[in-house]
């Protein structure tokens, strides 16, 4: 299957919208099974991402957009499409305290930003800037600290993925050059 890259990521100061989701939000919920990228097709997968939980996010979120949650964001199967359907919908980073080990891989290795870092305090619809590069959140109420990636993660997030990281610089992040 070929994964349609999403719209351009913004800048990394662009406003974003909070969607807020409570703990363990399993890949069910994410998307369920029957939106399987290969029982549907992939234009199908872009309207799944959380059509149970929360029937307007595949209309309404935009490319930057934030998913905040509680802890074990992504557990359940270990279905690669459903951080694939948040690609190609454009979310921008999520931010969870704890994520299920392989949702973070999957989500790492489509170029998806994952932050460890509680930040449910954050309201549903709130507007915040993050600025990936200084792994920091501003908001209304001021500036908050995330964990700071390493620097090799930060290269396969602007490269939109291991795959894409692998294919321009012939060697995964971290592996001396040639």
């Amino acid at each position: 299957m070929t994964l349609t890259p999403p719209p351009p990521r913004s800048v990394p100061t662009r406003s974003a919208r909070v969607w807020r989701f409570g703990a363990d939000v399993n890949t069910d919920q994410i998307v369920p099974g029957r939106f399987a990228p290969y029982m549907t097709s992939e234009a199908e997968l872009r309207k799944a991402p959380f059509i149970e939980a929360r029937p307007e996010f595949a209309a309404q979120v935009q490319p930057g957009d934030l998913i905040v949650a509680g802890n074990n964001f992504g557990c359940g199967s270990s279905r690669e499409y459903a951080p694939q359907a948040l690609k190609l919908v454009g979310v921008g980073a999520i931010i969870a305290p704890s994520f299920a080990r392989i949702f973070f891989r999957n989500a790492l290795n489509l170029g998806i930003p994952v932050f460890e870092a509680d930040l449910t305090d954050l309201a549903d619809g709130e507007r915040v800037h993050l600025d990936l590069e200084a792994a920091r959140i501003h908001t209304a109420g001021g500036e908050r600290p995330l964990p700071p990636p390493p620097a090799w993660m930060r290269e396969v997030w602007r490269a939109g993925g291991i795959v894409p990281y692998y294919r321009a610089h012939g060697r995964f992040p971290g592996v001396p050059g040639r």
